[in-house]
C-alpha cells in the first residue's frame, strides 16, 4: 500500500555538541512533525547529528515514534532514520522498526522517502504492509 502527503517540522532543538574535536563534531538535536494526507499524525524526531571540516559530508540517524491514522488505521509506530551525505551524494533510509506499530497499526512494515521541493515545502511518499 502507498500512503502520500505533505508534512511540516517545528521546535527545531539543537543542543551544544556532546562531542567536539579534529573538526567533527556529534550533537543531539529533536523536532516535531505534523503529517498530512493519507497519513495524519504527528511525531517527535531523537537525531544524533555528525558534522565534518567537509560541508557537504555530514550524517544523522534518528528514531521517530508516530501516532496518528494511517488511511483509516489508528495507532502508533516507530521510524528509524540513516542518512548520510557523501561530499553531496545524498543517501537517506526510513524505515518502520520491525514490531513498533501498536493499536490497528499493529504488524505495520515499510520504508518512507522524504522529498523536500525547491521551496522548501516537505512531504512523503510510505510504501508499507500491514500484517494481520
Amino acid at each position: 500500500m502507498i500512503a502520500r502527503g505533505p508534512f511540516d517540522t517545528a521546535d527545531w532543538d539543537a543542543k551544544p555538541p556532546f562531542d567536539d574535536r579534529d573538526g567533527v563534531s556529534l550533537g543531539h538535536v529533536s523536532m516535531s512533525k505534523t503529517f498530512h494526507g493519507d497519513l495524519t499524525a504527528t511525531s517527535v524526531v531523537h537525531l544524533v547529528v555528525v558534522s565534518t571540516p567537509v560541508a557537504e559530508s555530514r550524517s544523522y540517524v534518528a528514531v521517530e515514534r508516530v501516532e496518528g491514522v494511517l488511511q483509516g488505521r489508528k495507532g502508533t509506530f516507530v521510524v528509524q532514520h540513516n542518512a548520510v551525505s557523501d561530499r553531496g551524494r545524498q543517501s537517506l533510509r526510513v524505515s518502520v522498526v520491525p514490531d513498533s506499530g501498536t493499536g490497528e497499526l499493529t504488524g505495520l512494515r515499510g520504508e518512507m522517502t522524504i522529498d523536500v521541493g525547491s521551496d522548501g515545502a516537505h512531504s512523503y511518499v510510505f510504501d508499507y504492509t500491514l500484517e494481520s
